[in-house]
């Protein structure tokens, strides 16, 4: 594995040390945990009375089509970590009629993997890369009540520790989280979070759900024209595809169709700029960041900030 791609915030040129996390590109994962999808789990609690039914009668055939559309990733967690993730789309859900504790990872169905034990995987490799910074954005927490939350919470609590950074106003830059030595941005979608000074409001994500690349984009474009929110936010790169699609594509794969339409992506997210701007991006996110080359090109747009600051330095002289 390429070092430079698991130390890449380390890495980048002292200019950038003090700059917002905000006006940085980070690369990020849509739907990190999908890769351990297990295909004999029940279906999550969210889908259709008639969908479950169509399950029961028609399983041979419901399986295979859901687990390779819910599939979006195929690298594990600790693998986006060293090709350069550094946002993980988490959602989490405590299965129908488990009398365990057990968390999950959900995409229409649920994980092999608990929750735990891979956020354990993160904290190790944290350790193991002092100066990288992750933002894990927990959302979705299907079957979970109050107190199934507060016991997450402890024990996310007591895994990342002194990681942790608080939920503060003041500007993080990477020099001031080093300086804390905090390496974890927890983003918890629930009211929970206003308890917990360790939790992180949810992050918003730029969803097109759009099955083309073309629908993605104008989305996209929509959106910058809006203006950029203030704090992190993702621009998700991510295709879906409805069931219609998929019915009238029946031999094609959401893997196919992020491939087929991975070219004219690639374009506009080269084209793209971090920074403070109106129209910049921050977080950049999606599907199958392993063998597609995301992580890499996102990072690389961090040279435009070097221009920018640059520009600025002559302009003071």
């Amino acid at each position: 594995m390429d070092d430079g791609s698991q130390d890449w915030m380390s890495a980048l040129p002292e200019e950038l040390w003090d700059l917002p996390l905000t006006e940085l590109a980070i690369p990020g994962s849509h739907d990190t945990m999908s890769y351990c999808l297990d295909i004999n789990s029940p279906l999550v609690r969210s889908e259709s009375d008639f969908f479950r039914l169509l399950d029961g009668l028609f399983y041979c055939i419901t399986r295979p089509t859901i687990f390779k559309w819910a599939t979006t990733q195929d690298k594990t967690i600790e693998e986006q970590l060293s090709m350069g993730i550094r946002y993980f789309d988490l959602r989490i859900a405590h299965k129908q009629h488990d009398s365990s504790s057990d968390l999950y990872f959900t995409h229409v169905i649920y994980t092999h993997l608990t929750v735990l034990e891979t956020l354990f995987s993160v904290a190790t490799w944290l350790n193991s890369h002092p100066k990288e910074i992750v933002i894990l954005a927990c959302s979705h927490f299907e079957g979970m009540d109050d107190r199934c939350h507060e016991s997450f919470v402890f024990s996310l609590k007591r895994l990342f520790g002194s990681k942790l950074c608080p939920h503060q106003e003041s500007v993080l830059t990477l020099r001031s989280l080093w300086a804390s030595r905090y390496q974890v941005i927890l983003s918890y979608e629930s009211p929970v979070t206003e308890r917990h000074r360790e939790l992180w409001p949810a992050i918003p994500y730029w969803w097109a759900n759009k099955c083309t690349a073309q629908g993605v984009i104008d989305y996209l474009d929509l959106k910058k024209e809006q203006g950029r929110p203030e704090g992190f936010f993702v621009s998700g790169l991510n295709l879906t595809a409805d069931r219609q699609y998929i019915t009238k594509n029946c031999k094609e794969s959401l893997r196919t169709l992020t491939y087929s339409n991975w070219e004219y992506l690639r374009k506009w997210v080269q084209q793209q700029a971090p920074g403070s701007k109106a129209d910049s991006l921050n977080i950049i996110a999606g599907d199958f960041v392993g063998p597609l080359p995301l992580c890499s090109m996102v990072i690389a747009l961090n040279q435009k900030l070097l221009q920018t600051h640059s520009s600025q330095m002559k302009k003071h002289q």
